[in-house]
């Protein structure tokens, strides 16, 4: 499964209306750290097909960004069934982010 590119059309039906555990990256092109999640959470997405990983472009989505209360990024925010179980800022390792999901 690959990264899913998230906006404000299709973030409920993605991420929302799923079942199951969703990791959601809010993020930037000029952030640095940033950057250095982006290829880890590749990975997740290629290892773990019963994981949907998504990101949501700060710049672009600003309004989804509001909704989630994101102030710094990259957030990583956790959704279990469509609500929100946890959350991360900083930049995190592969073992990281998956110790986020519980």
């Amino acid at each position: 499964m690959s990264v899913k590119k998230l906006d404000l059309n299709n973030f409920d039906s993605e991420i929302l209306g799923q079942d199951g555990i969703a990791v959601v990256d809010f993020y930037a092109d000029w952030c640095g750290p940033c950057k250095m999640v982006a290829p880890v959470l590749e990975k997740i997405s290629e290892e773990r097909d019963d994981i949907t990983v998504g990101k949501v472009n700060v710049d672009f989505d600003g309004e989804l960004a509001m909704k989630y209360g994101v102030m710094s990024i990259p957030t990583i925010v956790i959704f279990k069934d469509g609500k929100e179980i946890n959350r991360s800022v900083g930049a995190k390792s592969k073992a990281g982010i998956l110790a986020l999901l519980g």
